[in-house]
Formats: structure tokens, sequence, C-alpha cells
């Protein structure tokens, strides 16, 4: 029997071969559209695009629409919905993510166990707390205002979400919106106690006690990002286990006994 021809052959979105195809399309193009306009080269552009829409899934369609946030759709989708959250108390539970593809992406799944709740929390820096107006030290380091807090927004919006909600463990968490006076957060829980949870290989990791309040301790992927734990490799030596790890065993000095 004679082998088929692979060009004549179906191929499904997100084979190589389709890849392969975008990729030769799109070489082709960029080769000839300095020339005069043909329609061999217009029929090229409406492949490239049936194809490329053909690879892409529904999500990509949600991620693409909250990349452009200034798009006139988005910008009256935000105002309308801070609007709406103002009006909410700032821990409040919500039925399904305002992001899914980001929330899928972060690890939540649609089924028993895994539970949403948006936070909202203040812009701006820290005061200091100064009970009546009493400061000490000197007067180089008595600031009250203009203090930078060392964690960001996202990791208290978990903090604050882990102490109301001490039952449950949270996951992860992603940025939804904001306006001049607040940032608004979803944050991603687990209830470790649910049957769902504990007999699903993925995340029954979670049910050890040892996870117990991670993002208290630095674990979240926010956490990890305020403790510089990000980068890999000789460049981030210095980080781990900790800065001040670092710091103790880099100013600690230990004089062996001579025996």
């Amino acid at each position: 029997m004679k082998k088929q021809n692979n060009l004549n052959r179906p191929v499904g979105p997100h084979s190589k071969q389709a890849t392969f195809n975008i990729v030769f399309l799109k070489a082709l193009i960029s080769r000839n559209h300095k020339t005069s306009p043909s329609p061999e080269l217009e029929r090229c552009r409406a492949s490239v695009h049936t194809a490329e829409a053909a690879a892409m899934g529904a999500y990509k369609y949600v991620s693409e629409l909250w990349r452009k946030k200034q798009s006139d759709v988005m910008r009256f989708l935000q105002r309308v919905r801070c609007w709406e959250y103002r009006q909410h108390p700032s821990i409040a539970r919500v039925t399904r993510p305002t992001r899914p593809d980001k929330a899928r992406r972060l690890g939540y799944k649609a089924k028993q166990g895994y539970i949403i709740y948006r936070v909202r929390v203040r812009r701006g820096g820290r005061k200091r707390p100064v009970p009546k107006g009493i400061v000490y030290g000197k007067p180089t380091n008595q600031g009250v205002t203009q203090l930078k807090f060392q964690r960001s927004k996202r990791s208290v919006a978990e903090e604050r979400a882990g102490r109301k909600l001490g039952g449950l463990k949270v996951l992860n968490s992603y940025w939804i919106n904001e306006d001049s006076t607040y940032k608004y957060f979803e944050v991603i829980l687990v209830d470790a106690a649910h049957n769902t949870i504990r007999n699903d290989p993925r995340i029954n990791w979670i049910c050890n006690p040892v996870h117990k309040h991670r993002e208290l301790r630095g674990l979240t992927s926010a956490g990890k990002k305020n403790r510089g734990l990000r980068g890999k490799g000789h460049r981030n030596h210095k980080q781990r286990p900790s800065r001040r790890a670092i710091w103790k065993r880099n100013n600690t000095l230990s004089l062996r006994r001579y025996r």
C-alpha cells in the first residue's frame, strides 16, 4: 500500500503539523509583505487567522480579554464591578472565580472542596502605630508615615482570608480589580477535611498538618515572592533558606576547638 501524504491528511488544531503550518505561513507572509498584495498572499493571511483561532481554546480568549485591561469593554466592566465590590464586606465569598482561566492556572478546580473568597485591601503605605503620638529613639528613626510595608497587598489579602477562615487552607490568590482606595483579590481556599480533597492525589498534599496557615509563614506563591525565593541558580544563593539565616551564618564567628 502507498503511504498517505501528510499534507493532505486532516490535522487537529493542537497538533505539531498544525503548528508547523502556522509558522510556515507566517514566514511566507513576512517574506512577501513588502511586495504588492496578491490574492495568494491574502489567502495566506486568512489561513493564518483561521488556524490561530482554531488553536485557541475558550480560556485563551478570556486571557486575551484580561491582557487588554484598557479596552472599552474591560474599563466599563471593571468600573461597574468596583462599585459592586464596595457595597460588600471586605471579605466575601463568591460562587465562582471572576477570572476562571487565572484560577485554573493557580490550581482551582470546579469541584467540591474548592472555595473562592474576595478580599478588599486598602491601598497605600503603612503608618507606624504610635499610641498617643509617643515615639522613641533618635529623631532620624522616629518616622510615622512614608514607611513602606515589606509584603505585597496580595500577601496581606491571603493573610486576612486565612485568619478569618481558620478551617480552610490558602492555596493561592490573584488580582481582580482596584480603584483609587482599594485593591481587590480573590483567594483560592481548600477544605482539607473534605473527602473529595483527601482522595485527590493532586491536591491531598495540603491535608498534611505541616501546611496549616501556610499564608502566615510565607509559603504561598505571593509569600515566596516577597521572600525573594522566585529565582534559582548561583545568583540566588544568598536568599536561601532565608535572608535572616544567611545573615546569621555570615555574621556568626565559629571557632573549632583544638583536641
